[in-house]
């Protein structure tokens, strides 16, 4: 089956997300292709997820796993703005970045040993699939990266949070995410400018009846 089947339920794809349906960039986060995607992603999601919400908290844990899964997205438009993305491995790989910037620079109650266990663990996870997603045709190591990054710089940010009260923490966290949804604001305007030219592209290739390729 086609990938172009996926853009009707709701994966990324530079003509249609760049010439107007912007809502794919979040969408296709939760569109995985066939059920071994589904299902690898979804066992990665369990076991970091449940790490990052002990670490980071619930709501800081959606908001990064989110952010994370949209600049993952921007990504892979910038890279490859002909190709149709789907999946939650751009977020994932954010959780793991949050997670590891956060357990080195964050000053966590927890014994030496535990935490180099869990770095040893996320940075094999992160360096092994980086490495599978470069070596094997079909995967999308650009939204890989994008949201590895962003998750890096996230759980940078929060580190020295961690420990302080509620309130204060809470406060950190808002101003934060703000700056973080501005930054990606500002990435998904450079992107339509860099990408944009895709959407006139499909058109006109559609118009001459021609087949839809990557650029």
């Amino acid at each position: 089956m086609s990938l172009i089947y996926w853009t009707s339920t709701g994966a990324d794809f530079g003509p249609y997300t760049l010439g107007g349906q912007l809502w794919r960039i979040l969408t296709s986060n939760y569109v995985h292709v066939g059920l071994f995607h589904i299902l690898f992603n979804m066992w990665c999601l369990w076991n970091l997820g449940r790490l990052a919400e002990r670490i980071l908290g619930a709501w800081t844990y959606i908001l990064t796993y989110t952010a994370c899964g949209i600049a993952g997205s921007l990504a892979s438009l910038w890279i490859h703005p002909g190709a149709v993305g789907a999946g939650a491995s751009g977020a994932i790989f954010g959780l793991a970045g949050a997670l590891i910037t956060a357990l080195y620079l964050g000053k966590l109650p927890y014994p030496r040993q535990m935490l180099s266990g869990l770095l040893r663990s996320l940075l094999s996870f992160a360096g092994y699939n980086l490495f599978f997603g470069a070596v094997v045709p079909g995967i999308d190591n650009s939204a890989h990266i994008g949201g590895l990054i962003v998750g890096l710089a996230i759980g940078a940010l929060l580190a020295s949070q961690l420990n302080e009260a509620p309130e204060k923490r809470r406060a950190h966290e808002r101003l934060m995410f703000t700056i973080v949804a501005l930054f990606l604001i500002g990435f998904g305007v450079f992107v339509k400018k860099q990408s944009g030219w895709v959407v006139e592209k499909y058109r006109q290739l559609n118009s001459s009846g021609q087949e839809t390729r990557e650029p």
